[in-house]
């Protein structure tokens, strides 16, 4: 879809808008969505990050999906200027952008590539609000992003809650490990420890998602909340559960090629760890995955493959990645 097609559904006559799910845990499924739910969710946004009329917006997400449409309705809202470019790995190559920017998001590979040319870089530091979501941001990342002069922010959300409900602010003094819910948006954890979202001005439904949360409250009175994982990303392996992303975390920082954790059955254990890897020979990585992991964490299985399964908006494609392995282990 591009900008002159989506203005045509904007401004047509149907209240609601068709949305596909980006398919990062399943299937992608479309979904109806309200027009004023998603004006309702741009003005909560623009009014957290002081955006007025008059300020530039990058537009360098597909329009296909929720992060990109959100971005052309926060700037009709919010009578931004609209800066259009065509969705790549590497957004601020344009040597006709401005100098500076007043708004922009990304997926994280936007910004890895971004911090890896001179002129790209120096075009992200003078981004005044860069929030970065549908994927994991990790601690390298976050640590390159710490002395940037701008504000920079993880964001939580999905789909169904029309892109992010909750920052987390990467850099500066308000630097947290927090999610702080926007206005409007309560939290809470079910019994099996999942997020639990109720935001009515973008979802009438009350949302439980499969994360698993850990909740605070602050001097302020206000909940926060800190993701360990998903509860669909646990392996069970000999009866111990075993939580995908914190390894993929541990073993981040010792592995430079592309690698994902996954699962594979396994007549003793139930499931076993599997490491998928661009790496021409995984087998190398035992040593290192030995040396940083607990031994039940270990993978029993390390293999390659040219390249890790990802859906459209660059989040790891987990169910695929499961298939994958269960045919490449045979």
């Amino acid at each position: 879809m591009n900008l002159e097609e989506f203005f045509e559904e904007w401004y047509s006559e149907d209240a609601e808008l068709l949305v596909r799910t980006s398919g990062s845990t399943g299937k992608p499924r479309p979904i109806w969505i309200e027009k004023k739910r998603m004006l309702s969710s741009a003005r909560t946004t623009c009014n957290f990050l002081g955006l007025h009329p008059g300020n530039t917006a990058l537009l360098c997400m597909p329009l296909d999906y929720i992060a990109g449409k959100m971005m052309v309705v926060r700037s009709i809202e919010r009578g931004l200027k609209l800066i259009d470019v065509r969705p790549s790995g590497h957004p601020l190559a344009d040597d006709s952008l401005p100098r500076e920017i007043d708004f922009a998001a990304m997926v994280p590979i936007q910004v890895l590539n971004s911090l890896e040319n001179r002129e790209e870089r120096n075009r992200l530091r003078n981004i005044r609000h860069l929030i970065i979501g549908g994927g994991v941001i990790d601690n390298q990342l976050a640590e390159d992003l710490k002395d940037f002069p701008n504000a920079i922010w993880s964001t939580y959300g999905m789909t169904e809650t029309l892109s992010h409900i909750a920052f987390q602010r990467l850099n500066g003094p308000q630097a947290s490990q927090w999610y702080e819910p926007l206005d409007g948006v309560d939290i809470s954890f079910a019994r099996d420890g999942c997020l639990t979202i109720y935001a009515p001005e973008v979802n009438p439904n009350i949302l439980k998602t499969n994360d698993l949360v850990e909740i605070k409250i602050n001097p302020s009175g206000k909940t926060l909340f800190k993701i360990k994982g998903r509860k669909d990303n646990v392996i069970n392996s000999g009866g111990l559960k075993i939580q995908i992303e914190e390894i993929e975390c541990l073993l981040r920082p010792y592995i430079s090629l592309p690698f994902m954790i996954t699962k594979c059955y396994d007549q003793k254990l139930g499931e076993a760890v599997v490491l998928l890897t661009e790496h021409d020979k995984p087998e190398e990585l035992a040593e290192t995955a030995h040396y940083i992991l607990p031994k039940y964490q270990c993978p029993r299985h390390y293999l390659h493959i040219d390249h890790l399964p990802t859906t459209v908006t660059g989040k790891p494609a987990r169910h695929q990645a499961e298939e994958i392995a269960s045919r490449l282990k045979k």
